[in-house]
């Protein structure tokens, strides 16, 4: 029986210390990962759409300080036509605000000015944890706030995001209610589903996954229950337009339609045939516009000519 308890609670110990390693590895992998240049954000942009409408723009690049004093670098690129319209449109995990160029057409087009910022730790900004919403979603509440007080008589406001940039814009939702409409592109409703799916030990993902949290939580000050951006919409009254490719598997469609089922009156789901993850756009821009131009003209306030 001692024999026998002793191998046990050595195979457990085991258990315990591969958890703890792989959790570790996974919040630190994820948190860590590395971050693209903005000319290699370019170079993509170019090699997958045309950008030239992006260089006869008028510009402004200026930074803003977050709640805890980190310093958020964001560009102003105005519309063509003089117009009191603002919508913030926030990028994915790795990428920066460059790789947001592909949604711009469609805003401009609509009479909006387009506010693009890096989100912590990528693009121009100072290296730091992804916290996978946690801080990202205080740092946008922070920009909206600035926006407001940089831009006068500002008629409509709203906020358009990718992957980690749309869960940060469902996200923000728990601390603003000052946007007229927000629009979430392959979102995730929390952040552990999306690991446990795309770990290949089915058996030991949920393990892993809590292991991870847990590593989060002691090395950067987060758990994954600090980065579950569905819990922000209790209580909401901002719709929300959901977009997301049919064929993700990265973040998978569920995802949306768990956020949608949550959302207040006035929101949308559509899902883009054929399209992966962050593809929608490009597989089917005019299904994506016309989607996008209908949810505007329901937002209150919005006309056709800004």
């Amino acid at each position: 029986m001692g024999k026998m308890f002793r191998i046990t609670a050595s195979a457990a110990g085991a258990a315990a210390a591969l958890a703890a390693a792989g959790g570790f590895f996974i919040s630190s992998q994820a948190a860590g990962g590395k971050r693209q240049s903005l000319e290699e954000a370019m170079k993509w942009q170019q090699e997958h759409y045309d950008t030239s409408f992006y260089d006869p723009l008028e510009k402004t690049d200026y930074t803003i300080s977050s709640f805890d004093g980190y310093t958020i670098h964001v560009q102003l690129c105005k519309a063509p036509a003089p117009t009191d319209r603002y919508v913030i449109i926030t990028h994915g995990y790795t990428d920066n605000h460059i790789g947001m160029l592909k949604y711009m057409p469609m805003y401009l087009d609509a009479g909006f000015n387009c506010i693009l910022p890096d989100l912590r730790g990528h693009g121009q900004n100072e290296p730091a944890p992804c916290t996978f919403t946690a801080l990202e979603a205080r740092d946008l509440d922070c920009l909206i706030k600035d926006t407001r007080e940089r831009y006068e008589n500002i008629s409509m406001l709203g906020l358009h995001g990718e992957s980690l940039g749309a869960a940060s814009t469902i996200g923000v939702l728990r601390y603003t209610r000052d946007v007229d409409f927000a629009v979430a592109d392959c979102a995730f409703a929390d952040i552990e589903n999306v690991l446990t799916g795309t770990i290949k030990v089915k058996a030991l993902s949920p393990v892993l996954a809590r292991s991870a949290s847990l590593a989060s939580k002691m090395h950067y000050g987060y758990s994954f229950d600090q980065m579950r951006p569905i819990d922000a919409l209790e209580g909401s009254h901002v719709p929300v337009l959901y977009i997301h490719g049919e064929k993700d598997t990265f973040i998978t469609p569920d995802n949306s339609r768990r956020m949608y089922e949550a959302s207040p009156a006035g929101s949308e789901i559509h899902f883009i045939p054929d399209a992966g993850h962050a593809q929608s756009v490009l597989c089917h821009p005019d299904l994506y516009r016309e989607y996008l131009n209908a949810f505007l003209r329901k937002i209150p306030g919005y006309s056709v000519s800004p």
